[in-house]
């Protein structure tokens, strides 16, 4: 029983070894990620506008903040915003407490408030539609966002883009190592890239609140594994 063991012993040490030798040997690799950022004049603006108002009374409240919502909306359209172009959020009605002198809080009021949304397609009146609004009831600016009607070309350029990044990386790092690049095993594109960033270059369009709409920057980041040649 003893011999037959290291028989069995010796037989599998030798396929170990004999499979060791013919497995393949895997190649060897480099793993460069490459990132672009690529520019563009935007061509669509998101405004964000408050209508509050406030009463006695709940009701009046509500009412008041219709008509002046209603107000900037037909001065929106008469401006040229579509009716797909606006819409409204938030809307809200509290009480406003006070404290008497007992220490006993009551409601002295009520502040309604909404908020409207609107898409500014044609940029050279956005201006304008600022100062209209503005002027007609809003009360409120949260901000201003730019953007690009249709990002996909710009974000395809930006991946092109980081692609040759990544090429030339590995190249340049395969050169230094004396090494020679092989064909690509993978590629990975990485998540977290591509939201437009304002770059504020500035290109003045008001003709009455003034607004710069600069250009905006979409970024792309892939990884690509290569395999190296000696």
């Amino acid at each position: 029983m003893r011999v037959f063991g290291i028989i069995i012993l010796t037989a599998l040490l030798m396929a170990g070894l004999a499979n060791a030798q013919t497995a393949p040997k895997m190649p060897a690799q480099i793993t460069v990620t490459g990132e672009a950022t690529v520019t563009a004049a935007p061509d669509l603006a998101t405004i964000s506008l408050g209508v509050t108002t406030i009463d006695v009374m709940a009701a009046a409240a509500m009412q008041a903040n219709s008509t002046a919502l209603s107000s900037v909306m037909q001065r929106l359209q008469a401006a040229g915003i579509d009716n797909r172009d606006l819409q409204t959020s938030n809307l809200q009605l509290n009480p406003n407490w006070t404290n008497s002198d007992s220490g006993i809080a009551t409601i002295s009021g009520y502040t309604a408030s909404n908020i409207l949304s609107v898409r500014v397609r044609d940029l050279t009146i956005l201006g304008n539609v600022l100062d209209a609004v503005i002027t007609d009831g809003v009360n409120t600016l949260n901000g201003i966002s730019f953007g690009q009607s249709d990002p996909h070309p710009i974000q395809d350029a930006a991946r092109q883009a980081a692609v040759a990044d990544a090429l030339g990386r590995a190249q340049l790092l395969t050169k230094a190592a004396g090494v020679t690049l092989g064909r690509i095993m993978s590629i990975s594109e990485n998540t977290g890239y591509g939201a437009p960033v304002p770059m504020f270059a500035a290109a003045d369009m008001a003709k009455s609140v003034p607004v710069a709409a600069g250009e905006i920057g979409v970024s792309a980041s892939v990884t690509i594994v290569f395999e190296l040649m000696n």
